[in-house]
């Protein structure tokens, strides 16, 4: 038993392999330390039966990356960061989209999503599309938190930050842009949780957030929990917005669509960056629809339908 539990217990970072292999394993280190034919062996079935009671709950044959996720966790009970203002702690995190999106040279291929996410009010603060997350695009993502987002030709007046409940007429008077601001959320972040990806990491991101006077924090390598939010953000993303999308892939290759005619469709990273911001703006356009009221009966004109995307991402930001 012994023997069992020292190669269990080193095979966290290991690759998934089958049960006779690690049999051959154990038998191997009885020999080196006990000299060959010392110590027998059991059967294979009776060591089956032991291998399962001393991996129970490790995934030592299952998924290698829920096994390493396993092993990272503490020995203590888990904490919780609690933020108690807006922008007091804030987590970015960039994630490939199962979209399949037509680049400037005309090469057909997914994007990264680059999200931040305030803790204390789960706001999406800004968000961008792009072929590649690149450290330049992190640090604009900082600005794009802090600046107010301008009305768009074709956005209802019920989008308008005058129009919200914020109070528009003694945030005006502090900066003139907000005259013609959308009605999203302006957060200045004070510290910013990341992994350690290469663009946040980066001279370019540790230089922006200096310059804009805001903490870095490095999360834990290979510890999602250190930033769940974005996490669970980027996650619904993918689960409640990609779907809807011409060109969706699937996560893996076994659910991807099959035929020539299903990549018809596909949409820019410019048009796609542009879509990330309807869900920010999912509530504004719920009152609207409704200040909007039903449409005349004698009108004999079918009102507009809606997309599914729209209607699914007015739900997950209304709840």
């Amino acid at each position: 038993m012994a023997a069992i539990e020292e190669v269990v217990g080193g095979r966290t970072d290991d690759a998934t392999v089958t049960a006779q292999v690690l049999r051959r394993k154990v038998e191997r280190e009885l020999a080196a330390e006990h000299g060959a034919g010392v110590v027998e062996m059991p059967s294979r079935a009776t060591f089956y039966r032991l291998l399962e009671a001393v991996s129970s709950g490790r995934h030592l044959m299952g998924s290698a990356r829920t096994r390493r996720s396993l092993g990272k966790q503490p020995k203590r009970m888990f904490g919780q960061l609690i933020a108690a203002r807006p922008g007091e702690v804030m987590e970015i995190d960039s994630t490939p989209l199962d979209v399949l999106v037509t680049h400037d040279d005309g090469v057909v291929d997914r994007c990264e999503l680059t999200g931040l996410v305030d803790v204390a009010t789960r706001t999406l603060a800004a968000a961008v599309v792009r072929p590649s997350t690149q450290a330049v695009d992190t640090a604009l993502l900082l600005a794009r938190a802090t600046t107010p987002d301008l009305m768009r030709p074709g956005w209802p007046d019920a989008l308008r930050m005058s129009r919200s409940v914020l109070p528009y007429a003694s945030l005006l008077s502090l900066d003139e842009r907000l005259a013609k601001a959308a009605a999203v959320p302006v957060i200045a972040p004070e510290m910013v949780v990341s992994d350690h990806g290469k663009a946040f990491i980066s001279d370019t991101f540790r230089n922006a957030c200096r310059s804009l006077g805001i903490s870095f924090q490095p999360a834990h390598p290979d510890t999602h929990t250190d930033r769940p939010h974005i996490e669970r953000t980027l996650g619904s993303v993918a689960t409640m917005f990609a779907q809807y999308v011409a060109g969706y892939t699937g996560r893996s290759a076994e659910m991807r669509w099959q035929g020539p005619g299903c990549a018809r469709g596909l949409i820019h990273p410019r048009t796609s960056g542009a879509t990330a911001g309807v869900g920010r703006r999912g509530v504004a356009n719920t009152a609207a629809r409704r200040s909007e009221g039903p449409a005349d009966a004698g009108s004999a004109a079918e009102p507009e339908r809606e997309p599914p995307w729209s209607r699914q991402l007015d739900t997950c930001q209304s709840r």
